[in-house]
């Protein structure tokens, strides 16, 4: 379970209440409140809907060799690593060290019958072998369908039929106030439900890229990530994803993801490997943010409005760009729906991909103004974006050898053995050549090469920037684009 750590520190004031009780009078209650039920809610039809369907996953990353930079002693006239020209002057070391063998535990929810399930990205991210447990104690081994970092969630897969999936609801149908349940594998203790009601909605907490969390004060622990938060129907409504403690764990809120938001997510991952994601084309804040802080600096600022969303900055040729918003206007509305935060526009814009329309309805010079805006993704168009594989390089690979490492004084790289028609060869890139960093990242394994193409592939710069040696010795830089 991811936590955010905050510190508060409550003020007390002290109140002198001085009462006296001379007599009691007879009120009778108004119709109203005698419709009021006094009956506490029965949680228990939820609890048995909900518990099938949640299931306890346990992450293993298997031990590692890695190399890494290490200080050197400027004393160590033994050291046959710190060569002649180290002695006496400090520097850095290679070393190969065993990294050890992690484990750990979170939770997952059934979405289908055929063996897909929803957990956060973070539960998962890096695993070697993932295990899922049913709540009848079936073990599966399970596999990544797809993950995204931007939101926190992840889609995996068992092989199974016939298995308890939940029923999923509408995130925006719930509303403040109401009683919901955590339903995971918190501390260990599986199969554990809590309860409490919804504490807000569409809360931002900086932690992820796309948020617009659903607060509770159920209780929520480590273990809990990737859970269930259903409501009295038993229905799904929300990811569990992280808590708020000053101590790691459970102080009072919880957040989860909305079903609106995993919903799209789960789409995307299933129909595209990877998520779809719209943007509007700004940069800016909530209204009131940007007020006080204008407040703060002594400058006095009317908008018009103290709710929505302030528009900071306009990225050139992005959706917004295109229908002519500015700077300085304030988002109201978003096709028809009143928008006073930047967690309710993320969570409407998280819905939609690029090429999709909508109408803002936004506040210029406090004078009101709607317009059609077409979405587009980050690299600034409407076309489908896809990991990219290693095959859209055109080039063979493997690890350098224990004699390069020798000749050249490296000790990583991946030696292009031969190139074909693509990315590499259209860049001037030649057999022979090793490949040490893309992108500011080490590649030592092919792996390392794969995860770096997939995630440039569908950043907003599609581009590999290599940094290698020749066999002679002879460093090179390339930049190797991903896409036309």
């Amino acid at each position: 379970m991811k936590k955010i750590v905050k510190y508060i520190f409550p003020a007390l004031s002290c109140v002198a209440i001085a009462f006296s009780v001379a007599t009691f009078n007879k009120v009778k209650a108004s119709n109203s409140a005698a419709a009021i039920s006094t009956q506490p809610v029965d949680l228990t039809y939820a609890a048995e809907k909900a518990l099938p369907s949640v299931v306890h996953i346990k992450y293993v990353q298997n031990s590692k060799v890695q190399t890494i930079d290490v200080q050197a002693d400027p004393f160590d006239f033994f050291d046959p690593f710190g060569g002649f020209f180290g002695r006496g002057q400090g520097g850095t070391q290679k070393r190969q060290v065993q990294t050890p063998k992690r484990t750990a535990t979170g939770s997952g929810v059934i979405i289908s019958a055929d063996g897909y399930i929803v957990t956060n990205n973070h539960v998962v991210d890096g695993a070697d072998e993932l295990t899922v447990t049913l709540e009848n104690n079936k073990e599966y081994s399970a596999r990544i369908i797809g993950a995204d970092k931007n939101t926190d969630l992840a889609l995996i897969k068992i092989d199974g039929k016939g298995l308890p999936a939940i029923t999923i609801a509408n995130s925006d149908d719930i509303k403040v106030g109401e009683w919901v349940l955590a339903v995971g594998n918190p501390l260990g203790l599986n199969n554990t439900v809590t309860a409490g009601i919804v504490s807000a909605k569409a809360r931002s907490l900086g932690a992820n890229g796309v948020e617009s969390f659903i607060q509770t004060d159920a209780a929520i622990n480590k273990g809990n990530s990737g859970g269930a938060l259903v409501n009295t129907k038993g229905e799904l409504i929300g990811i569990n994803a992280m808590l708020y403690s000053e101590t790691g764990s459970y102080a009072g809120y919880g957040f989860a993801i909305p079903t609106t938001i995993m919903n799209k997510v789960v789409e995307d991952l299933k129909q595209y490997g990877t998520v779809q994601r719209a943007v509007i084309g700004i940069q800016g804040g909530n209204v009131k943010d940007y007020v006080d802080a204008e407040k703060e600096k002594g400058n006095e600022v009317d908008l018009g409005t103290m709710e929505g969303i302030y528009v900071a900055k306009v990225i050139e040729d992005g959706a917004a760009a295109d229908a002519g918003i500015e700077k300085g206007d304030v988002i109201i509305e978003v096709d028809g729906q009143k928008v006073t935060k930047m967690a309710e526009l993320q969570e409407h814009i998280a819905k939609k991909r690029p090429g999709d329309k909508i109408t803002i309805t936004y506040l210029h010079n406090k004078k009101k103004q709607s317009k059609n805006v077409v979405l587009k993704n980050e690299q600034g168009n409407v076309k489908v974006v896809k990991n990219a594989d290693l095959d859209v390089l055109g080039g063979n690979f493997r690890e350098i050898t224990d004699a390069q490492k020798q000749q050249l004084g490296i000790s990583y790289g991946l030696e292009v053995v031969k190139v074909n028609n693509g990315r590499l060869k259209d860049a001037g890139v030649s057999p022979r050549f090793i490949i040490q960093r893309v992108n500011d990242e080490t590649i030592k394994t092919l792996d390392d090469l794969q995860k770096i193409v997939k995630s440039a592939s569908v950043s907003k710069d599609p581009v590999l920037y290599i940094q290698g040696i020749y066999p002679t010795g002879k460093k090179a830089y390339f930049a190797v684009p991903l896409q036309d």
